[in-house]
């Protein structure tokens, strides 16, 4: 049994843990977190950022840079737009940082964008994504972009849905949540 403590709690096994993470999160969707809620659920998902973010490192090949936010690998709706150029893309990974998606050619690199990201039940987030390096392969060009200074709303919306992504990974693991009582 994997155990877990944090700060002046109790030991407390780690599935139960995670589960307190998911009600914690499901509360958070719909906006009923009381104020002691919210300061455990921001302390949690930063926990699990550190955690997982430590993982990544260690599997980072010799002499690549640290990563300096957590990435997930997730398939999300983005809609790329510049001068001449509008093109709907499926993500192969994102982070706080940015993102990379397959592209038949890529943009130029530096070139900037605005890129309509669709995350499954929440509202668009529209931000700018600078071209920051590509990788052609077989078929197409792994293009990475990095997002532009997202801030306040669009900065948490990000990070929410990213632990969105996260806590599903988990979520076969997990019992699942009741909905909550209207």
């Amino acid at each position: 049994m994997l155990r877990c403590w944090r700060g002046t709690e109790d030991f407390l096994d780690l599935e139960q843990w995670l589960t307190g993470c998911k009600v914690l999160h499901e509360k958070a969707k719909l906006g009923t977190l009381t104020g002691m809620e919210e300061q455990d659920y921001k302390a949690r998902r930063g926990d699990i950022a550190r955690a997982m973010l430590a993982a990544q490192d260690l599997m980072r090949p010799p002499g690549q840079h640290r990563r300096q936010s957590l990435r997930v690998a997730r398939a999300i709706q983005v809609e790329l737009e510049s001068r001449g150029r509008k093109e709907r893309l499926t993500t192969f990974d994102i982070s706080m940082g940015g993102f990379s998606a397959p592209m038949a050619s890529a943009p130029l690199p530096g070139e900037l964008l605005t890129a309509t990201l669709q995350f499954p039940g929440m509202a668009p987030l529209v931000t700018q994504a600078r071209v920051v390096g590509s990788m052609a392969q077989t078929g197409f060009v792994r293009v990475s972009f990095a997002f532009g200074n997202l801030e306040g709303l669009a900065a948490e919306q990000l990070e929410f849905a990213i632990f969105d992504m996260v806590l599903g990974q988990f979520g076969a693991q997990l019992p699942s949540v009741p909905p909550h009582p209207d």
